[in-house]
């Protein structure tokens, strides 16, 4: 009996031991279980940060894209080329307006294709009963297109003004007149004074014209001196508005059919040049002619 009685003890010693290493090994497979679980979930959070990090990349690129400004772009101006000063008027006319004159004297400049101006100086000197003086000029200026400055009409327009302003404002003119002359560009404005010098009283006729982006400035001016009687300025004004038509007529017929403006983003090489810069080399200014008609 004492043998069975151990033979129990052992059987039941051995069960506890099997039941023991059972649950040791159900713990072990338990514990596992989350440590899968948490890679698994790491894993899945790395994939989905990386997808969220290429999804914002895409919308950054496109976003950017989107907000890119285009290239800036400006109306090419219409007119490329100037006629030769000296040629824009008719024989007839200059007959008319300087009849003792020789030849136009042509002004200096850098780019013939921008700017020009040729003047003429006559006077018909009748000895004792005086002499009647005559002068004109006639200035071409014409502006490009600029990205950054604007389209070569708008700056035609702006230096079209300040022309304007220029012949309406010289030092010492009395009875200043402007008007506006019909059927000459895109606008024209004829502007009149008197101005007293030391050689006697001269009328000046300034005729301001804008076709496209092109200026045409004509300066006339006439005095009778030593005596002789001083020259009316409406006969100054006509002559002078019909040589600005030719003027500008002669600006058309140089550039032809094929003057058609096109959008550009290319401003040319004289497009830099600011206008007040060239206006300075086209011409002088109306107080400058003025001295030189003495």
């Amino acid at each position: 009996m004492q043998r069975a009685a151990e033979r129990q003890q052992r059987d039941r010693r051995d069960q506890r031991e099997q039941r023991v290493k059972g649950l040791h090994r159900v713990l072990v497979c338990a514990a596992a279980v989350p440590v899968m679980l948490i890679a698994a979930g790491c894993s899945s959070d790395s994939g989905s940060d990386d997808a969220a990090a290429a999804d914002s990349s895409a919308k950054a690129s496109a976003s950017a894209s989107a907000s890119a400004s285009p290239s800036p772009t400006v109306q090419a101006a219409v007119y490329k080329s100037l006629p030769k000063p000296c040629k824009v008027l008719a024989k007839k006319t200059l007959e008319d307006l300087v009849p003792k004159a020789k030849s136009g004297k042509e002004g200096s400049s850098d780019d013939a294709s921008t700017r020009g101006s040729c003047s003429w100086s006559s006077l018909d000197n009748n000895g004792v009963k005086g002499s009647q003086f005559r002068w004109l000029n006639v200035s071409l200026l014409r502006f490009d297109s600029d990205v950054t400055r604007g389209s070569g009409e708008e700056l035609a327009q702006e230096y079209y003004q300040s022309q304007l302003q220029a012949a309406r404002s010289v030092s010492g003119a009395k009875n200043t007149k402007s008007e506006p002359v019909a059927g000459v560009g895109d606008e024209a404005t004829a502007v009149r004074y008197d101005l007293k010098k030391k050689e006697g009283s001269f009328k000046q006729e300034t005729v301001v014209a804008r076709i496209e982006n092109v200026v045409v400035t004509l300066d006339y001016n006439g005095a009778g001196l030593a005596g002789e009687k001083t020259p009316s300025a409406d006969t100054l004004n006509k002559l002078a508005q019909k040589a600005v038509k030719e003027a500008v007529a002669a600006v058309t017929a140089e550039n032809g059919s094929g003057a058609v403006g096109t959008p550009s983003s290319t401003p040319s090489k004289s497009a830099t040049k600011a206008p007040s810069a060239s206006a300075s080399k086209a011409s002088s200014s109306p107080s400058k002619s003025a001295s030189k008609k003495s």
